[in-house]
């Protein structure tokens, strides 16, 4: 009987010595992942001031040309934190994460990638936005990782995230809007797909449908921040 329990016991402390390493493991990938980007938010962000700075209004239609590598850098290392979700790695609500990144994603490849697209100041406004909401993240979750932020930190974060995506939402609407004239005219992304019958894709018609997903994803992301707030 005592040899049982002596090995019963050596089985929960390899059990527990095996969730201590898999837990440190995942706290040095989610922070260097947040580290990551920090830095790339915090790059773009200090790049377009220093442009807008030196250059004025002038330095809007280059806003593309000077960062877009690094944002599409940043929306594309985003679509991880599905898999962090998935993997319980990070406490988050998946549907609402799922929405926000593939939409971030879709506007910025399939609109904003455009050439005829990218010098237009929506383009600015917009990565204007999506940096202050990474910039609002990144650095809170940080140091959750490393210690439990004050409550008015946490309190700042949400409320002007709040604010901050409720115009980043508004700017993607504004940047499908002026998109459709350039994809009725053009037809991009418009034809007969391969299926058992004839199928036709008309990519304005997607654009139109996607402007209800938007507020969708607003009060999906809403609930999932405010869910989060509570629990800090």
């Amino acid at each position: 009987m005592m040899v049982s329990k002596e090995k019963d016991n050596n089985q929960n402390n390899n059990d527990r010595g095996e969730e201590d390493i898999s837990y440190r493991v995942g706290d040095a990938y989610l922070f260097l992942y947040y580290l990551l980007q920090f830095y790339g938010h915090t790059w773009i962000f200090t790049n377009m001031s220093a442009r807008f700075i030196s250059f004025g209004s002038d330095a809007l239609a280059g806003t593309f040309y000077f960062v877009g590598v690094m944002m599409s850098s940043c929306q594309l290392l985003s679509i991880l934190e599905l898999f962090h979700i998935a993997d319980g790695l990070e406490n988050r609500r998946l549907l609402a994460r799922f929405v926000q990144v593939m939409q971030r994603n879709f506007v910025l490849f399939l609109i904003i990638n455009q050439e005829e697209f990218q010098s237009k100041t929506i383009v600015c406004v917009l990565f204007y936005l999506w940096n202050v909401l990474g910039l609002l993240r990144y650095p809170c979750e940080l140091l959750c990782l490393i210690s439990t932020p004050s409550i008015s930190l946490v309190w700042t974060r949400y409320t002007l995230s709040v604010t901050v995506y409720g115009l980043s939402v508004i700017a993607e609407g504004v940047s499908v809007l002026q998109a459709l004239p350039y994809y009725k005219s053009q037809g991009i992304f418009s034809g007969q797909i391969p299926a058992p019958g004839p199928v036709y894709v008309y990519f304005p018609y997607l654009l139109m449908a996607y402007l209800p997903l938007l507020a969708l994803e607003r009060r999906q992301s809403l609930v999932s921040w405010s869910e989060t707030k509570k629990r800090n």
